[in-house]
């Protein structure tokens, strides 16, 4: 728990004046309650993140090795300090909230995200008023090449503006609309806590460079939803850099999330602007019972959709926007990570009616392996660039995670009885044809 909170906070008691969902709280800080299908790092100090850097520099160099198309796993929190990821996560949710309400004021509350366009002369006035800039400075912003030329300011001109204008630190400040005034979400870092944010974001650095050399594509899982604004930021912030030439890294986008669209569609527009390549992972999510009971607990607003109907919906929507995406530009890709067979059918009935050829290979398939083979071999002898997600380490870690996954799959015992039947209809067929030992 010492370390999702400063010194500063500790000094001050400031921690208290965040919001719920991103405090650090004692019922939750055993991240692993309620978690049955993934690793979860706890951060012991800045040697133990250099042996997780380590490690996952040699899975990057055996995906290399083994594939000439690779990729590989990482979790940000295995590489730093949690409360960077905790803080800066506020930040985002906070500056991506104010620029909605100015949205509402402006009369555009219930628009999509990407259809909310702020006057730009109202927005100046409104910095103004926040003292977070005058008149004269803010008009100097907005004179940008592609900021504000049409009078008009959208999630990515705003998230642009931030960009250029502020540092990591400096963000620490946030508007409140209530009162009108900025807010330190922290006083200060100490000399130490800078370093520790500076070497997190140097190991993601070092990964992503061994990658570039290996061929191997990198994807940032996903984590909870108190870390994964900032998660997603800084990884997005890896793809500006690595991916203008192909998708070397991938986020991951959880579908059980009711901003999972929103997200998907900001980051595929922000794409398109900059010209590089869009990469990423879809899954469902793996966080649902923990974040339901944390929401409920702490009093925040659940941010998991409310039926799995609702996450089917959500993970088909998503999957449509970024296959349209890939059909007119071929600079999107995605790695369609699911043991649910009507989303792979679902994929495989969209490619095929957007004309998107298996060679080309911009849709990728992963299941688990020792799971939904049944899905896995038709797919890879289909021509489909298809992976196994391959677990590794002691015994004893890596058989209760086995062990949990399984859980995880509710119809995971249906799935191993129509397995073994469509085998056992097999083995039939060969004795009756005389083809028992045949590879075909």
């Amino acid at each position: 728990l010492s370390s999702c909170t400063s010194a500063a906070e500790k000094e001050t008691g400031g921690a208290e004046q965040r919001e719920k969902q991103y405090r650090a709280h004692r019922g939750f800080g055993d991240r692993r309650g309620g978690v049955i299908s993934a690793r979860t790092y706890f951060y012991a100090d800045e040697a133990k993140c250099d042996q997780h850097m380590e490690t996952f520099l040699r899975c990057i160099d055996a995906s290399g090795g083994s594939s000439e198309n690779g990729f590989s796993a990482i979790k940000l929190t295995a590489l730093g300090r949690p409360q960077f990821l905790l803080q800066f996560s506020e930040v985002l949710v906070k500056w991506r909230r104010f620029f909605h309400q100015m949205a509402a004021e402006q009369g555009q509350a219930g628009r999509a995200v990407l259809e909310m366009k702020l006057e730009a002369e109202k927005l100046q006035e409104a910095l103004a008023n926040l003292g977070i800039a005058t008149k004269a400075e803010s008009q100097h912003w907005f004179t940008g090449e592609n900021l504000g030329m049409s009078g008009t300011v959208d999630l990515l001109d705003w998230n642009s503006l931030i960009d250029s204008r502020t540092k990591l630190s400096k963000l620490l400040l946030v508007p409140n609309m209530q009162t009108g005034q900025l807010e330190p979400l922290l006083s200060r870092f100490t000399e130490e806590e800078d370093l520790q944010m500076k070497r997190m974001l140097q190991r993601m650095d070092v990964l992503a460079k061994r990658a570039t050399e290996k061929g191997v594509r990198l994807m940032v899982d996903a984590e909870q939803s108190y870390f994964q604004p900032a998660i997603s930021r800084l990884t997005l912030e890896m793809q500006r850099r690595f991916n203008r030439d192909r998708a070397i890294i991938f986020n991951t986008y959880q579908c059980y999330l009711k901003e999972a669209y929103d997200n998907v569609t900001v980051d595929v527009e922000l794409s398109r602007r900059e010209g590089w390549h869009f990469g990423t992972k879809l899954v469902r999510g793996a966080y649902m019972e923990q974040e339901r009971e944390r929401a409920a607990q702490i009093g925040y607003e659940d941010p998991i959709n409310p039926t799995y109907e609702k996450t089917n919906e959500m993970y088909h929507r998503c999957l449509d926007y970024i296959l349209e995406e890939i059909k007119h530009s071929w600079k999107a890709n995605v790695m369609v990570a699911s043991h649910n067979e009507d989303t792979v059918k679902f994929t495989l009935r969209r490619m095929m009616e957007l004309g998107i050829h298996p060679s080309e290979k911009k849709v990728y398939f992963g299941q688990l392996l020792g799971m939904c083979d049944q899905i896995t071999f038709p797919l890879g002898q289909a021509g489909f660039p298809v992976y196994k997600y391959v677990p590794y380490g002691p015994v004893n870690e890596v058989l209760p995670y086995l062990s949990r996954r399984a859980q995880e799959n509710r119809g995971f015992m249906q799935r191993a009885n129509r397995e073994r039947d469509l085998l056992w209809r097999e083995v039939k067929r060969r004795l009756l044809t005389g083809s028992l030992f045949s590879p075909n």
